[in-house]
């Protein structure tokens, strides 16, 4: 069976310069999610989101913008915005787990509430012609409350359901609950999309054989983590490119420029690429924590350069 590998929207990380960085790079995404749309109550769309979906910004890749909501009319209201760029299809993000979006009904917080979520999609449906697909937990205080909502997804021509398996509660600790998972897949109709805790080959290739029916996987963290990965899971290896030294700081380089000419201050620079390096030194470059977390800690863009090459260096010599 052919897979289909999808980037999953990550917000402050997955815009459209982390884009096609990767996509250039390193390659193995399919599609790409971008961060969500929010709107706040106000029908304004922020000049940011604006940017991150513009054709121009993406014309080399596959995009499918994202909306955080709990309004039908703020739905509405970017489906007819993206529409104009000739977008067909709005993810409807029903899965992140914070709780400043969990307490304001968005997000995981929203799947305890089937009807409003039917309410919502009567509408969207009736008043226009987008595609509609969703990104889940399986609920927030316990799985159980997916299976309240999964017949009433039903009863909408919703492209898929990509699930997270794990309750908004959980955050991202603990593990995945692959049971909870399966009876969400035996309970609907739809086509159902595999997210959470793809992190190496040899954990792909296990969900793979427990849930041999999915042929759609996302991955969020796992590619901040080990860019790498998306490509060697396509090429079913777990061997490393000859140049992937050579590649990694080149797509450093890339998005540190972008960066510099983005954001205001060494600062707000140094912060924006710490954010990246904190999944790199818990996944590909663990063994490179120590001089990571200097990096990280870097005052001027000076230090931080300097601690680069250090980094550098030690990854030549391996």
């Amino acid at each position: 069976m052919s897979i289909t590998l999808l980037s999953s929207p990550l917000q402050g990380f997955t815009d459209f310069r982390f884009r096609n960085a990767f996509h250039h790079f390193f390659g193995g995404i399919d599609t790409y999610y971008s961060p969500y749309i929010r709107l706040d109550g106000k029908l304004v769309i922020k000049p940011n989101y604006q940017t991150d979906i513009l054709p121009k910004n993406n014309n080399t890749l596959d995009v499918i913008p994202q909306i955080m909501t709990n309004d039908a009319d703020e739905f509405i209201f970017v489906v007819k915005f993206i529409q104009q760029f000739g977008y067909k299809e709005l993810n409807w993000n029903l899965g992140c787990p914070y709780p400043m979006v969990v307490n304001r009904c968005m997000g995981s917080g929203l799947i305890a509430e089937p009807e409003r979520i039917k309410k919502i999609l009567e509408r969207v449906h009736s008043e226009t012609d987008i595609v509609v697909s969703m990104k889940m937990r399986m609920g927030y205080h316990h799985a159980e409350e997916i299976l309240d909502v999964l017949p009433i997804l039903d009863n909408f021509p919703l492209k898929n359901l990509a699930i997270h398996a794990r309750i908004g509660k959980q955050l991202y600790k603990g593990g995945v609950d692959l049971e909870s998972f399966q009876r969400s897949l035996d309970a609907t109709k739809h086509k159902m999309y595999y997210n959470g805790d793809i992190t190496t080959v040899e954990a792909f290739r296990a969900l793979q054989r427990r849930f041999p029916s999915i042929d759609h996987w996302m991955i969020g963290r796992g590619i901040l983590a080990d860019p790498f990965l998306a490509q060697m899971i396509k090429d079913d290896t777990e061997q490393y490119p000859e140049d992937a030294v050579e590649v990694f700081f080149k797509y450093h380089d890339t998005l540190f420029d972008e960066f510099l000419v983005k954001l205001k201050g060494e600062k707000h620079v140094i912060q924006k690429m710490s954010s990246y390096w904190e999944y790199l030194q818990n996944g590909w470059l663990q063994e490179e924590t120590r001089i990571i977390k200097k990096l990280r800690k870097s005052k001027s863009i000076d230090e931080y350069t300097g601690h680069l090459a250090i980094l550098t260096e030690n990854l030549y010599d391996i």
